[in-house]
């Protein structure tokens, strides 16, 4: 676990952090702002930030979220900064620590946050699989290839191999391709020098030279732009890289984790992405069955998120009825666990009592989840019947199609032309030809009035 502490806390955290991690903990200090941000864009980066109240963490957590550097910030102060602490939370820190400092508290919560980084909740065979082969793998420098539906947890799988492997006491850095513009994901990855384009007025140590040591997730793969995926190629096999701006190459030693939602052999054959780079990163693929897969999580995932958001509501502990348990498990949950989470989290907030009852798991919109499954049963019946009109249409030819058509919404319309050919955007005249046509083939047309007979 690497600390850095930010303002003019030195003396009272670093001791206690030392402590609290029995000596594991390897403490940094930064008096501003701005050095915190030199140190952070240098490579020597932090898993967790203890910062004063008294620093501007509004401001700390803007220049962090403008140079995408993703770490949690823990607000320390005393008593009587209460003012000061409340502004910190609301702009972003996660906890605040009082002082002076207490060794078992900061334990606590690096604790908490090593175990946000690593859980890995399961109970369903088929997630056990999956977890078996991890498991196997984990200690090995093999690159990995996470697969699965959005919100499935291939992050937090990537963080339970890390925490697994050798290089567990190294860092692990993650990296989101779709979240950074195309024309920055070089220098976010590979860093840049100073001048190496407009903006760029300090060098930066991209994330390859961040995880030094230890592991790199390229999350969202599939999402890279296809000329980079060339240098990153190059980077995988031959394990340096170039800084953007750079004179010489930079020798790298990490470990290459990989998601993707899509299904990267389809991309391949799409021309989308490269097969060479595919094949570097696949080497082992873990893929991760969807939430509606894996009934058996459900219900463990669902009394996890409601203990974790009643504690971090400052509620009592909420605990989930046998209804709402069973509600829980008819719901298809297209989210999957990203999806789970936040709803449990909003049933934490809307219950009116201890007991979380079915009328509290609502939907973003306000709608109960039973309402929401109906939708949603309705909406895969109306897709599975398109689905079947557009196969029945299959082997036939296109004036037969439109033959049928044509008749079937003029026997709608009782034998109304003017209604028929308005429906089917036509004019008159071309549609009383085709009736016409239809009536030499022996098609029987409804009159005025009149519904159509089909023949026998």
């Amino acid at each position: 676990m690497r600390l850095l502490i930010i303002g003019a806390l030195e003396g009272q955290l670093s001791q206690a952090s030392k402590m609290a991690m029995d000596g594991g903990a390897k403490v940094a200090h930064a008096a501003t702002i701005d050095v915190a941000l030199a140190t952070l864009r240098s490579g020597k980066g932090a898993d967790l930030l203890l910062v004063d109240v008294m620093v501007d963490i509004p401001a700390l957590i803007a220049a962090l979220e403008a140079e995408r550097i993703h770490i949690p910030v823990v607000a320390c102060g005393t008593e009587t900064n209460a003012a000061a602490a409340v502004n910190a939370i609301r702009a972003g820190a996660k906890e605040y620590i009082p002082l002076p400092p207490d060794a078992e508290l900061i334990a606590a919560v690096i604790a908490a946050v090593a175990r946000e980084n690593s859980d890995l909740l399961y109970r369903d065979p088929a997630m056990a699989k999956v977890v078996k082969l991890a498991d196997q793998i984990a200690g090995s420098d093999a690159s990995v290839l996470i697969t699965g539906e959005s919100g499935t947890g291939k992050e937090v799988m990537a963080k339970y191999l890390h925490a697994r492997s050798k290089r567990a006491s190294r860092p692990f850095i993650s990296i989101n391709c779709a979240a950074i513009p195309e024309h920055l994901l070089e220098s976010e990855l590979f860093g840049h020098e100073k001048g190496a384009f407009t903006g760029a007025v300090a060098r930066r140590i991209g994330k390859f030279e961040e995880a030094n040591g230890g592991t790199l997730l390229l999350d969202e793969i599939s999402e890279m732009d296809f000329r980079l995926q060339a240098k990153l190629l190059r980077a995988i096999q031959e394990r340096v890289i170039d800084r953007v701006g750079g004179t010489r190459p930079v020798p790298v030693n990490i470990r290459i984790l990989a998601t993707s939602n899509r299904d990267l052999a389809l991309e391949v054959k799409e021309g989308r992405f490269r097969e060479d780079l595919l094949f570097r990163l696949n080497v082992v693929n873990l893929k991760l069955p969807p939430l509606r897969q894996r009934p058996g999580d459900i219900v463990a995932l669902a009394e996890h998120f409601v203990a974790r958001y009643s504690a971090a509501n400052g509620l009592t502990q909420r605990v989930l009825s046998q209804a709402a348990r069973d509600e829980l498990l008819k719901a298809p949950w297209q989210g999957n666990v990203r999806e789970l989470e936040n709803t449990l989290h909003r049933a934490v907030l809307l219950s009116e009592g201890n007991v979380i009852e079915p009328e509290a798991i609502r939907m973003p919109d306000g709608t109960g989840l039973a309402e929401a499954v109906a939708s949603h049963s309705l909406a895969s019946q109306a897709a599975q019947a398109a689905e079947a009109v557009s196969r029945s249409m299959v082997g036939r030819t296109v004036a037969d199609v439109e033959r049928d058509l044509i008749l079937d919404t003029l026997s709608h319309c009782l034998g109304n032309r003017t209604h028929a050919a308005n429906i089917l955007g036509i004019s008159i005249r071309t549609l009383r030809n085709k009736l016409n046509q239809y009536a030499d083939e022996g098609a029987n047309i409804p009159a005025p009035g009149e519904p159509r007979i089909s023949a026998a």
